[in-house]
């Protein structure tokens, strides 16, 4: 069954038709999070399908999922030159704020090994095939899988209601099984993730550096991770309440880098905007200026839109009026004003396109496809390879939509 909801993914995607000279895929707004876990490809018709591993002795060691259930991992090996190089990356999927979402998240693949897919798709910087991945293809590529609702930071419990909030225990445990399976003897160390997953690589990256001898090049890559602390359309502010829940309920603050919370309240200290300028090691920050999660779930969320002024805007850019327009480039520079600081830093890189799109490393026809995004005539996949194998620096910002014709942009139905 799993199989046939991929084939039936791929197949819709597939169909996608030009908007505005960009590629524009169609699906159902609720499939946004299953693209953001599978990695959907229009490239790969038969992608490499990669096996689920629970971590055995994980429970002993109170990392469980929200359910109580075993993590897991997805793991190919390496071979030849990168044998000992490894891409660790975490997958993504949102958050639960309170008891009833977190309840809801534990019967589903996001809350409870006991629903995630026995093998998954690798594409895009899990591809295995050189030509569509040319920098990783023969690392240890790895996949951890998401099913604590807090970016991997969370510790706590809520006996009442069954509910395990053990993220960081389950980064932990993930991180001390691959260490075991040979990651201790790696000369080449990449931690990765997009979306939640993206927060939780700028949460733990110092951590994941803190691995290895100085010898050892590890660097970070947060993909459509740079959540912003804005307001929405109707003046509130969705994102920090819902993250002000996540961040009481599963008790993240003790895991919050102490640098932050030092000066600045738990809650703001889980907005990378926060966090970026105190990470020591390299770290590249991937996103859309129009990020359509962000969109979709922080700024125009229908509880900020109850007349639903801007139902249409935030499913599908083209039917936009020239207000909301305004109102998506106040954003892009929120964006560009968060990381101007850090885009400084000659050890960071930076690549921000003018798109509507959301995690570009893990597709396939966004990370390295003949018709990739580009900026400046270079792919994502070529950008970041170009600074993490520091054969140049890479810190690249968009011009402001439309002018952008590159753009592979998401429209929802």
């Amino acid at each position: 069954m799993a199989n046939l909801l991929w084939l039936g993914i791929v197949i819709g995607l597939a169909f996608g038709q030009w908007v505005d000279g960009s590629i524009g895929y169609y699906f159902n707004e609720t499939e946004l999070s299953l693209l953001e876990s599978r990695e959907a490809s229009l490239i790969a018709a038969t992608p490499l399908l990669v096996g689920l591993t629970l971590i055995q002795n994980a429970a002993a060691k109170g990392a469980v999922c929200l359910d109580g259930s075993l993590p897991g991992y997805h793991l190919d090996k390496g071979y030849g030159s990168r044998a000992n190089s490894w891409l660790v990356n975490l997958e993504g999927g949102g958050w639960c704020n309170n008891v009833k979402t977190c309840v809801y998240r534990k019967k589903t693949r996001r809350g409870s090994s006991h629903f995630m897919e026995k093998e998954i798709p690798f594409t895009g910087i899990l591809s295995n095939d050189a030509a569509q991945n040319p920098d990783f293809y023969n690392w240890n590529r790895v996949k951890i899988r998401y099913c604590d609702g807090a970016s991997f930071a969370g510790d706590g419990e809520d006996k009442n209601a069954q509910l395990q909030f053990r993220g960081q225990s389950i980064w932990l445990a993930a991180i001390a099984e691959l260490m075991s399976k040979g990651m201790k003897y790696a000369n080449q160390a990449f931690l990765t993730g997009c979306s939640a997953g993206g927060l939780a690589t700028i949460i733990h990256c110092d951590e994941f550096r803190s691995l290895f001898p100085m010898t050892t090049r590890v660097k970070c890559l947060s993909d459509a991770g740079l959540f912003l602390d804005v307001v929405d359309v109707s003046g509130g502010r969705t994102l920090r309440k819902m993250y002000s829940g996540v961040v009481g309920l599963q008790g993240v603050k003790k895991n919050l880098p102490q640098s932050c919370t030092n000066h600045l309240d738990p809650t703001s200290c889980f907005f990378p905007q926060n966090l970026i300028g105190s990470v020591r090691t390299p770290l590249f920050i991937l996103n859309a200026a129009y990020d359509s999660w962000q969109i979709q779930s922080s700024l125009a969320p229908p509880s900020a839109d109850p007349h639903g002024y801007w139902d249409h805007c935030r499913l599908n850019y083209a039917k936009c009026t020239g207000t909301q327009l305004r109102f998506l480039q106040g954003f892009r520079n929120q964006m560009l004003n968060a990381v101007r600081g850090f885009s400084r830093s000659n050890q960071d890189g930076l690549f921000i396109n003018s798109c509507f799109s959301h995690c570009q490393s893990e597709r396939q026809d966004t990370w390295f496809a003949t018709h990739s995004p580009a900026i400046k005539n270079k792919a994502i996949a070529s950008a970041v390879g170009d600074w993490y194998f520091d054969r140049a620096g890479v810190r690249d910002i968009d011009c402001p939509f439309p002018c952008d014709q590159t753009c592979h942009h998401l429209v929802f139905r």
